[in-house]
């Protein structure tokens, strides 16, 4: 499985958010950096065929997500940032149940789909709980076995650590290592990208680095420690 930008821009509201992305990511870790308003989020988005581009395209394995929703069900989950956003059900269970319906699993072998993905974490305790009732860190886990359960080839991930303690990212990375999909993660925070093999840096909507993190991430952070260190706040205004 395989992403392909093409030339991908996007506009919204009047405003150009994304200018010209290309690239063929065929890498297993794949991280987007840059800055608040940079782009990151709307081109996990455009990834994950939620966002139709205005100009180019997004494929994996050849197939247009933005336009066969069906062909973007099978190949490609994303987990947000804030899971109460992702979370709709009031069971574990049904939460990762759900997915498996909506590519047309009959109920019955949806359960035992979810059952099986929560049995592989060791959550099978988990299956009745209520969503409500879990940590952040737990709903975060959960929105993670729940696209899993659908066994996408590309998972996108757009800041899903933010707001979690050390102990709880460092426990998802963990999960996070034994994937077999391939993963694009957004993410404003370099450390969580050390072990990546690939690493896109946006600014202002453009691509301005495109390489391994040894090559990229040292001088995107020197840049973002350069900005925190002046007074001028004006660059900061995209």
């Amino acid at each position: 499985m395989s992403v392909e930008l093409r030339a991908v821009g996007v506009s919204l509201s009047g405003r150009r958010i994304l200018h010209g992305i290309s690239a063929q990511l065929s890498e297993p870790r794949v991280g987007i950096v840059g800055r608040n308003g940079s782009g990151k989020t709307t081109l996990a988005r455009v990834v994950a065929g939620l966002i139709e581009p205005n100009d180019g395209e997004a494929r994996i394995g050849g197939l247009d997500m933005a336009r066969d929703r069906r062909a973007a069900l099978a190949a490609v989950g994303i987990i947000f940032q804030n899971p109460d956003h992702q979370i709709i059900f009031p069971t574990v269970l049904e939460e990762v149940a759900f997915g498996l319906t909506q590519q047309g699993h009959p109920p019955r072998e949806a359960d035992a789909g979810a059952q099986a993905i929560l049995q592989r974490f060791g959550k099978a305790h988990w299956a009745g709980a209520a969503t409500h009732s879990l940590s952040q860190g737990q709903k975060q886990l959960l929105c993670l076995m729940s696209v899993l359960a659908m066994r996408p080839g590309v998972i996108v991930m757009d800041e899903p650590f933010s707001g979690l303690d050390i102990p709880t990212r460092m426990q998802l990375m963990r999960y996070l290592d034994g994937i077999d999909a391939q993963v694009v993660m957004v993410t404003h925070d370099p450390a969580q990208l050390r072990g990546f093999d690939r690493i896109l840096w946006l600014e202002q909507g453009q691509l301005v680095a495109d390489g391994p993190p040894a090559d990229v991430l040292p001088h995107f952070e020197a840049r973002m420690l350069e900005w925190g260190g002046m007074d001028d706040l004006a660059h900061l205004s995209g």
